[in-house]
C-alpha cells in the first residue's frame, strides 16, 4: 500500500469524507496522514484519527495563522499532541510569498512549535515558501527532524535538508510539465523521499486544476519511478518504509 504523508481532510473540502477514504483504499492508498493547520482543522482531524484506523494526524499552526495564534492556543496544541493518533507536529514553518510584514511573528510562532516538537520528540512537517534561509536557520536551533512538505527547491537545498536529517515530501508538482523537480528527484536517494498529495490542492497531471485527493498518489509514484528508473512497486515499498520510520507508524499501530 502507498502512504500519503500529507493531505487535508475536511468537510470544508469534501462532502463525503467516508467516500473519499474508500476511494483512497481502492487506489491502494492507506494509511494517510492528515494535517490540521488551524484550530478548526485540528479539532476535525483529531476526530477522524480517532474514528478511522488508517488515518493518522499531524497538527500545528500554519504560518498563515501567525497573527491570530495566542499563548492559550499553543497550550491547547500542546495538550492535543498527546493524542495517540498524533504522529507529528505540522504543518508549521514560514511563508513570505505574499510579503514579510509579519516575518518576526511567523518566526516566533515557528520556533515555539519547534520547541514543542523537541520537547515531545515528535517529527515536524515543514512549510517553507520563499523563506528557505530563515527556515534553515530556525531548524538548526532545535534537535528536530521530519519532512520538508511540498519540496520543490534546488538540488543544493535538498542536500542541505537531507544533511540536517530531513526527508522530502514529493507531490503532484513533479508531474507538471514546467517543473524542474524531476531533475532534482532523479539525483536524490529514494530513502530521502516520501509521497504526499497536499490534497485538496496541487492535483497531479492529468488532473491539474481539479480537486486533489490521496487516490492520486499512484500518479506521483509513477512519475518518480520514471525519474529514478525503478518500478512503481519499488517506489511504493521504499517510500512507505521511509514514512513509517519518520512518523513511527508501526509503534502507533501497536498501541491501537
Amino acid at each position: 500500500m502507498f502512504i500519503d504523508t500529507h493531505c487535508h481532510l475536511s468537510t470544508e473540502y469534501y462532502q463525503d469524507v467516508e467516500q473519499i477514504l474508500l476511494e483512497n483504499r481502492n487506489a491502494n492508498v492507506s494509511p494517510i496522514i492528515i494535517s490540521g493547520c488551524t484550530k478548526k482543522e485540528i479539532e476535525e482531524s483529531l476526530k477522524y484519527g480517532e474514528k478511522y484506523s488508517d488515518v493518522y494526524v499531524t497538527i500545528g499552526y500554519h504560518p498563515s495563522e501567525a497573527d491570530t495564534v495566542t499563548d492559550d492556543l499553543l497550550l491547547l496544541l500542546e495538550s492535543q499532541l498527546k493524542y495517540n493518533k498524533v504522529v507529528g507536529l505540522g504543518e508549521i514553518g514560514l511563508d513570505y510569498h505574499y510579503g514579510k510584514e509579519n516575518k518576526k511573528t511567523q518566526i516566533c510562532l515557528f520556533e515555539k512549535q519547534l520547541a514543542l516538537a523537541e520537547k515531545y520528540n515528535l517529527p515536524v512537517v515543514i512549510h517553507s515558501r520563499d523563506a528557505t534561509l530563515d527556515t534553515i536557520r530556525c531548524l538548526k536551533k532545535y534537535s528536530v527532524s521530519g519532512v520538508i512538505h511540498c519540496f520543490s527547491g534546488s538540488f543544493e537545498t535538498a542536500k542541505e535538508y537531507i544533511k540536517m536529517g530531513f526527508v522530502l515530501g514529493i507531490g503532484g508538482v513533479i508531474t507538471f510539465k514546467n517543473s524542474n523537480l524531476r531533475e532534482v528527484v532523479s539525483q536524490l536517494p529514494m530513502e530521502s523521499i516520501v509521497l504526499e498529495t497536499d490534497s485538496p490542492y496541487l492535483a497531479p497531471s492529468p488532473h491539474r486544476g481539479e480537486q486533489n485527493s490521496s487516490k492520486y498518489i499512484p500518479l506521483i509514484a509513477s512519475e518518480i519511478s520514471v525519474c529514478k528508473q525503478i518500478s512503481v512497486g519499488d517506489v511504493q515499498k521504499i517510500t512507505s518504509n521511509v514514512a513509517k520510520k519518520v512518523f513511527h507508524l508501526d509503534s502507533v499501530e501497536k498501541k491501537d
